[in-house]
């Protein structure tokens, strides 16, 4: 007997042999089993294609790509899909992968192939069907085979010579136009019998279990998992509070010690994972107290799947399984992973407070708040990425991370950070993802796109990259756009987060706060441009905005003069000769460029911007261009008038310019040319030139983010810019587009918004249409049936239904191991099956809307013109169905549409159809116009539109005479207090130098208490130093008091920092290390006041010992040392 026989007929005789071949080999040949089960499922596939006229022919004629056809899909059924895609993949491993395939592999891909047979069977059977009853029986698979067991290299050979022997698929799929008569019957036949089939209700059992059983292990071998039915299904575990004090665990998954790294819980499909919760909690209890170990936990329903490491956090979905070696870690960082804040952060990487600051913080965040996102606002130049380093090597260190992953939105900064890490962490061994994707290393850096593409890639049936492959990825410049856009990497990674950006707190999208689980304002560490500036570690921008009136008001001609009107007049301004009243501001510098203008913004440049050597060279500039033509032209306007500098002086460097990066390279040496980059975002963002003293505005920005990116250009120091010991100071602003005052009145803005895509939007409006057929067609009588046979158009039932199709198709073709499909694959299943089409409730709308709309489809895309007709008439037949009123602007959309068509009469195409195109662009065709109606327009229009001429705006060069205001200086207020500050700090420093002899002063200064009237005098100086009642009130904020801001301008006397800690420097006991170190907190006391206790663990006391005091002192002693710290700013803050 065999669980084949029913392919016993002559119609399936051609796969009974190989079926055969499989169930021979099942028990006895893995590898084989495998392997033929592949070669029959590919015989399989050839006879489908080739007989049943509903397959299309993909664009390959391999396996894979049969099975993916979306045409396929639609026929088989997800299940079968998944079925075919399962033989298929173990098929690839049998003959390319370097792994043992197991005999439950072979067991799957022989139940898999019966059931795909027995749906080929009972679906174009002409004479019998397999019986309904008909179940896969493993008691019929023979225990040993009549042939030896053949190896990999043999089966290899094996596969050429079938394929050498067989004909060619693209010979056996035959072009459907070149169909014998024979095969055309023989199709008539088929379908026929298909249809007759389905008649018949489908009773056979697919086996649902046993499929959720496949998704799981799947997932399990891409994480390199080879399992073994007797020690990894179903193992049995005492202790369970039931009757029998046993359970049996679906998975466990054992370390090389034979203890349990992890199990899994799985439940049905159409069960929410959570319900397995609790039973996998239990089952871990037992396999702790059995073991001595106990394993993570994971619980899934095949579809969605949760970890939880209950040791450590709350459990969390996940998007697969981890690999055996990253498993082994999680457990042993139970006992070796550190606490973050014992680690000593290496001053050799970053030495500023702030920076250690918000790797304290960020530490106290994973350990203490047990969260797993982190967001860190601090302004560029700063030093983000030197951070994330120093925070790279504690959790290294610290064993709380193997591998970590730096993504960055531009491959200049890509290149930027893997320097940095060489540089500072070369143990770390940075690898460039962009140009080495096979290297292996502990600090990874990519672009988004590069790992989008990366993520899917497998060896052997393993993926490189799983979800626990990394431990921490760090987002630069983290923000709503790039978290939408590339959210599939960090859903599909289960690692800790972190957010940087330099955008300022206040500015930051809520949303974007949101996603890091923070609440809005308040993110985990922020060190903004203000404080910066304040602190001497960034320069001020002196913003200027420079009035020009074409730039502002546009260009009308009654304002220009005769010679000018008639230089108007001349132009040629379009194809039809039509010349225009005015030009918009807008337009100015987008398609007209106007000499003047730009003669005037290089002439503010070159006379008021910062000047270097002397005096004599303008120092380097960045002018932000609107467009390439804009930056080509000012490029022009600048030769023309500075011909003496040869063409070297001012460059374009935009990512159309070759060789782009020598001259960022030229451009970041101080002396080399040139010194004015004219860029088209390219410098935007990520270039690092200390030297840039001018920016100059040239376009029209409103993104905050983009804003501040583009400021940060200027704000780096540079020593000895202008001269010995005279160094940058600030740098100016030249905004022509009125960029700064926007910006001064904090505006609200959309900043990081992604629009959706046009699929999308379609997808979506699709949706509506359905929605709002369905409610009026549920509220009909009568069906329009009746009126669509006298009006010769759709009828309303007819058009839902082909709109279902529509979106029914783009489903299917959805690719459900894709990792940006995967987490949906659950919805994606249930829409790729044609009957949830037919009645879409509220809830399926919705869930269509927020789960599927989005994903990628394997479909073809369309042109993109087609589409937005596509979506110009979809909106008109919503403005129908809902009665709304933009109806009337809409269609007459439409009709200026027909119109251009209709100039188009040599084309073949259009000429055909031109009845109907006059038709449409008539009124009289708009009364009572139908949704149906509206359909046939968008069918028969549709792939015309294309061939409408692009009305591509002329580029109009003019010379009029521009109008330059005066300047004014503009005060950002994310900037102004900080420059402010700092001006305060330096005044009050000089005042209080001079006064120094005041009693409340020097109590203050001797370490002696304060009383409430020293307080009184020592604001009264403040004031009387030029500070204003706000400066004063910001600086006892941020210094937690009014005494502590003092002496962090004053200092400590140093005999009074040496009696504070007399104990030590007396002591017989004292060791001359410890002397030292005492000496050092004296030092940093006389200098800034007070001390915080955590810069005892950074240069210069961890140049003593890398463990800072507590490598000097024993344990109580640094406790005593930290009171005393305590206690001498306590005596300033009182």
């Amino acid at each position: 007997m065999s669980n084949f026989a029913f392919l016993r007929l002559p119609e399936w005789g051609f796969l009974f042999e190989s079926a055969s071949k499989v169930e021979e080999l099942a028990k006895s040949d893995a590898r084989g089993a495998c392997f033929y089960a592949r070669r029959t499922l590919e015989l399989a596939l050839a006879w489908l294609y080739k007989h049943d006229s509903a397959l299309r022919l993909p664009y390959q004629d391999n396996l894979s790509a049969l099975i993916h056809e979306p045409s396929f899909r639609q026929v088989a059924g997800d299940a079968l899909y998944t079925k075919a895609r399962l033989i298929k993949d173990l098929g690839n491993l049998a003959v390319h992968g370097s792994r043992k395939m197991s005999p439950s592999d072979a067991l799957n891909a022989t139940r898999e192939l019966f059931h795909f047979c027995y749906w080929l069977a009972r679906t174009y059977g002409r004479t019998s069907r397999p019986a309904p009853g008909l179940a896969f029986d493993t008691s019929l698979l023979p225990t040993a085979a009549a042939t030896p067991v053949q190896s990999q290299e043999q089966l290899q050979r094996l596969e050429g010579i079938l394929r050498e022997r067989d004909e060619k698929l693209s010979i056996l799929l035959a072009d459907k136009a070149a169909l014998s008569e024979e095969l055309t019957n023989l199709r008539d036949e088929v379908a026929k019998a298909k249809k007759a089939n389905a008649a018949q209700p489908d009773t056979h059992d697919y086996s649902e279990a046993e499929t959720r059983k496949a998704f799981i292990d799947v997932l399990l071998k891409e994480a390199g998992w080879n399992l073994d039915p007797a020690i990894n299904f179903e193992v049995e575990v005492t202790g369970m509070p039931n009757a029998e004090g046993k359970g049996f665990v679906d998975y466990v998954l054992w370390g090389d010690d034979s203890k349990p790294l992890a199990l899994i819980e799985a439940k049905r499909t159409t069960k929410s994972p959570m319900v397995g919760q609790q039973q996998a909690k239990l089952y871990a209890d037992c396999l702790g107290t059995m073991y001595g170990q106990r394993p993570i936990i994971f619980y899934s329903n095949g579809y969605e799947h949760w970890i939880w490491n209950d040791v450590s956090y709350p459990p969390r979905p996940v998007q697969g399984f981890y690999k055996k070696a990253e498993l082994e870690l999680f457990i042993q960082r139970r006992t070796s992973r550190k606490p973050l804040a014992d680690a000593v952060i290496n001053s050799a990487i970053i030495e500023r407070y702030y920076q250690t600051r918000a790797v304290r913080r960020i530490g106290h965040t994973f350990e203490v708040d047990n969260q797993r996102k982190a967001l860190v606002v601090m302004a560029t130049g700063a030093g983000k990425t030197r951070t994330v380093i120093a925070l790279a090597d504690v959790l290294m260190r610290c064993n709380w991370a193997k591998r970590i992953l730096f993504m960055a939105d531009r491959v200049a900064l890509v290149n930027q950070a893997v320097n940095a890490f060489k540089a500072h962490l070369p143990d770390s061994a940075p690898v460039n993802l962009v140009t080495d994707k096979a290297t292996e290393g502990r600090v990874y850096v990519s672009t988004y796109p590069t790992m989008m593409g990366l993520i899917d890639d497998a060896f052997d049936g393993e993926r490189r990259f799983g979800v626990g492959h990394f431990d921490l990825i760090v987002i630069d410049e983290a923000h709503r756009s790039v978290y939408q856009k590339y959210r599939a990497i960090f859903d599909y990674f289960d690692s800790l987060l972190v957010g940087l950006t330099a955008t300022p707190k206040d500015e930051i999208d809520h949303n974007t706060y949101g996603l890091f689980d923070l609440e809005t304002g308040v993110p985990t560490d922020a060190y903004g441009l203000d404080e910066a500036v304040a602190d001497g570690h960034l320069v001020p921008p002196v913003p200027i905005s420079v009035p020009l009136k074409f730039q502002r008001e546009g260009i009308r001609y009654d304002d220009l003069t005769e010679e000018e009107k008639e230089e108007w007049d001349a132009k040629e301004w379009d194809d039809e000769g039509s010349v225009p009243d005015e030009v918009n501001a807008e337009a100015v510098n987008k398609w007209l460029f106007n000499a003047d203008t730009v003669d005037k913004v290089l002439q503010t440049l070159m006379t008021k911007g910062q000047k270097v050597a002397g005096g004599d060279r303008l120092g380097k500039t960045i002018i932000f261009a609107k467009n390439n033509d804009h930056a080509d032209f000012i490029a022009t306007r600048f030769d023309t008038n500075y011909p003496h500098y040869k063409g070297h002086f001012a460059r374009v460097v935009t990512y159309k310019t070759e060789y782009a990066q020598s001259l960022i390279d030229d451009f970041s040496n101080q002396d080399k040319a040139p010194h004015i980059a004219i860029s088209v975002d390219m410098l935007d963002t990520g270039i690092d030139v200390p030297e840039v003293v001018n920016l100059v505005f040239f376009k029209v920005v409103r993104s905050k983010t983009k804003f501040w990116q583009m400021l940060g250009r200027g704000t780096r120091l540079c020593k000895d810019l202008f001269g010995p010991s005279q160094d940058k100071k600030n740098f100016f602003i030249f905004d022509f587009c009125q960029n700064l005052e926007f910006f001064s009145q904090n505006p609200e803005t959309s900043d990081g918004s992604m629009s959706e895509s046009l699929s999308t939007r379609l997808f979506k409006a699709r949706l509506d249409v359905i929605g709002a057929l369905d409610d009026r067609l549920a509220n009909q009588v009568k069906t329009s049936e009746s009126q669509a046979s006298n009006d010769d158009h759709l009828s309303e039932k007819q058009l839902r239904a082909d709109v279902a199709a529509l979106l029914h198709e783009r489903v299917a073709a959805m690719k459900v191991d894709n990792f940006v499909v995967r987490p949906h694959r659950q919805p994606v299943e249930k829409f790729a099956k044609a009957e949830a089409w037919v009645a879409l409730g509220m809830e399926d709308l919705l869930e269509l809307r927020t789960r599927v709309a989005d994903l990628p489809t394997e479909l073809a895309d369309e042109d993109e013109e087609a589409k937005r007709f596509d979506m110009l008439c979809l909106r008109v037949q919503l403005s129908i169905l809902q009665a709304k009123p933009e109806f009337v602007t809409l269609k007459e959309k439409i009709q200026v549409i027909a119109s251009a068509l209709e100039e188009q009469t040599n084309i073949p195409a259009i000429k055909e159809a031109m009845p109907f195109i006059q038709a449409v662009a008539s009124d009289e065709w708009w009364d009572d116009v139908t949704v149906p109606m509206v359909e046939t327009v968008r069918r028969k229009l549709r792939a015309l539109v294309k061939l409408i001429p692009r009305g591509q705006k002329k580029i109009v060069y003019t010379d009029f005479e521009d109008e330059l205001g005066e300047s004014q200086t503009i005060d950002l207020p994310q900037v102004t207090a900080g420059l402010n500050m700092a001006k305060f700090k330096e005044k009050a420093r000089v005042f209080l130098k001079a006064h120094e002899s005041h009693i409340s002063l020097q109590r203050l200064r001797r370490n002696q208490p304060l009383t409430p009237a020293d307080l009184d005098e020592l604001e009264k100086m403040l004031l009387a130093a030029g500070g204003s009642p706000q400066l004063i009130s910001e600086a006892k904020e941020q210094s937690h008091g009014l005494g502590v801001f003092i002496r962090s301008l004053v200092g400590l006397d140093r005999e009074a920092a040496m009696h504070a800690f007399s104990e030590f420097l007396t002591s017989t006991t004292t060791t001359p290390n410890q002397i030292e170190f005492i000496n050092l907190i004296v030092q940093e006391l006389t200098q800034t006041g007070v001390m915080e206790p955590e810069r005892l663990f950074q240069s210069p006391f961890t140049d003593l010992s890398a463990q800072g005091p507590l490598g000097v002192f024993p344990p109580a002693k640094v406790t005593q040392i930290v009171e005393v710290l305590e206690t001498i700013r306590g005596r300033a803050a009182a």
